[in-house]
């Protein structure tokens, strides 16, 4: 792995595995996990896959959201 980082000029950031609130990418799962998966039973893996990309999809176009900002943000700083 580091030479794979090394020779595409990336720098690995080691985070602990217990504190996921350093990954700043885990904030984007929580929204992703309350807007999609919370309180539902989808019927299928197919249905939750439509789910889960249809909200992909209103993210990339609504980043400025001020409803996803605020789960963004409480994931963050817990």
């Amino acid at each position: 792995m580091g030479a794979w980082a090394e020779a595409n000029n990336v720098e690995i950031a080691y985070t602990p595995t217990n504190s996921s609130w350093l990954n700043r990418i885990e904030a984007q799962f929580t929204a992703l996990r309350y807007f999609t998966l919370d309180g539902t039973d989808h019927t299928s893996h197919k249905e939750q896959r439509s789910m889960i990309r249809r909200y992909i999809i209103w993210r990339n176009r609504h980043a400025a959201d001020e409803r996803l900002r605020e789960i963004i943000d409480r994931a963050n700083v817990t």
